[in-house]
């Protein structure tokens, strides 16, 4: 078809492990000889199984998108999705297979590759423009439009050293947000950065695949964000293609065979803290009430615990909002205390989610902090992922219920005589 804009077709990908300094002095000296001098292709085995000296990072991968599209990719750690970007980035070639894409292709698989410390945030944004292809004039005529989509004007003539790691990622994106391309490639880019930014992120690949008609490729662990704005998805394990087709149906697939589950997490408040400079996360758990075997049942209470240290200076006033999410759907609710002015220090918090609620199915929980009731200061996305089944005894006559979630609201019924 003409509107098909990248075909891959066959695609594996090889790597020989331990080319230098895994063995002896003679066999790494062979090794280099071979690469770099001979130029001896590495012998490949016919067979894709992995051994101790190579691995297949890609196995016979098949897919087709088309201009428009937005392509999410999905996978545990290893699966092989940052290798199938810089594959069909060109950063690295196919082993065997072939792509075939019409139009310019940009990757941001590094958000900042190409910026100097020592420079400032203006002449970062023409370096880095000019790295990913833009022309200086092209860069000019649009640079108005990214620092304004950036949020860093105040910082602008700083040297980039001097930013926090938001703040480096808003310009890095601003700056590849802007590019005149037929197929943007985005890893993992929304990792960092406030929430703010992320749904400002979002909205912008958005414009960019309905307005305009671009194609994007795009990797993220949120996976909800990667539901609403991929239109298709591709779910990689071991190398291998499992799954393609609407995203959202990818997706619960995935997480139906994953059964991603984190009841708990413990953070040190150190240097490597969760958080920004206002909040940092020390403990969240979920715990399940009147259960003695820790099920988390249809009918179960379910108890959050969470403690952060507030370091938001000032006389601001501070609130904790509870998100509930529908993997692979929407918002189920969201809840939040009362907005209050704390002294600097640890804050713990609760909230109950009452039993009888709940469908079953698969749920994430984020916590968001607002300063003033209105500007996030953090979000801790996906801080629970939990499952919530059905185990009543007698299931013959009864299926999933429709909706995110079943209140037990008693419908009487009542016999009268005619």
């Amino acid at each position: 078809m003409s509107d098909i804009i990248l075909r891959v077709e066959n695609v594996s990908k090889y790597y020989k492990l331990g080319i230098l300094g895994s063995s002896s002095l003679k066999k790494d000296l062979q090794s280099w000889w071979r690469t770099n001098i001979s130029k001896k292709p590495i012998p490949i085995p016919n067979e894709k199984k992995e051994s101790k000296d190579h691995i297949w990072a890609l196995k016979e991968i098949n897919f087709e998108i088309n201009e428009g599209d937005c392509l999410g990719i999905v996978g545990k750690n290893g699966s092989g999705k940052s290798t199938l970007l810089k594959t069909v980035s060109r950063i690295v070639p196919p082993t065997t297979g072939s792509i075939k894409g019409r139009g310019k292709i940009t990757s941001l698989l590094e958000v900042g590759t190409g910026f100097h410390p020592e420079l400032s945030g203006r002449e970062n944004l023409y370096l880095n423009g000019q790295i990913l292809g833009m022309s200086k004039k092209e860069i000019t005529s649009k640079l108005d439009e990214i620092i304004d989509f950036s949020g860093v004007e105040r910082f602008l003539d700083t040297p980039v050293k001097r930013y926090s790691s938001g703040m480096y990622v808003r310009l890095a994106f601003s700056v590849a947000a802007h590019l005149n391309t037929d197929i943007l490639i985005v890893d993992e880019v929304l990792a960092v950065g406030d929430s703010e930014f992320q749904k400002k992120c979002i909205g912008k690949m958005q414009d960019v695949t309905q307005k305009s008609g671009k194609t994007i490729l795009f990797v993220s662990h949120n996976l909800l964000a990667l539901g609403n704005l991929c239109n298709k998805a591709i779910c990689l394990s071991k190398g291998n293609l499992v799954d393609f087709g609407d995203s959202k149906s990818v997706i619960s697939n995935y997480l139906n065979k994953e059964k991603v589950e984190i009841l708990e997490q413990n953070f040190q408040l150190t240097d490597t803290y969760v958080g920004n400079e206002f909040i940092a996360v020390h403990s969240i758990s979920l715990k399940p009430q009147y259960n003695d075997f820790n099920i988390i049942d249809t009918s179960t209470p379910l108890l959050i615990n969470f403690s952060f240290l507030n370091k938001m200076l000032g006389s601001d006033n501070l609130s904790v909002h509870v998100l509930l999410y529908y993997y692979g759907g929407d918002c189920v609710f969201e809840t939040g205390s009362i907005p209050t002015v704390y002294a600097n220090g640890k804050i713990n918090g609760t909230c109950l989610i009452p039993g009888n609620f709940l469908n079953d199915g698969h749920y994430y929980i984020t916590i968001s902090f607002i300063r003033n009731s209105s500007k996030v200061l953090y979000e801790f996305t996906e801080a629970l992922v939990f499952d919530v089944a059905d185990y009543r005894e007698d299931k013959s006559s009864f299926s999933k219920w429709n909706g995110a979630v079943r209140p037990h609201f008693p419908v009487r019924l009542e016999e009268t005589l005619m």
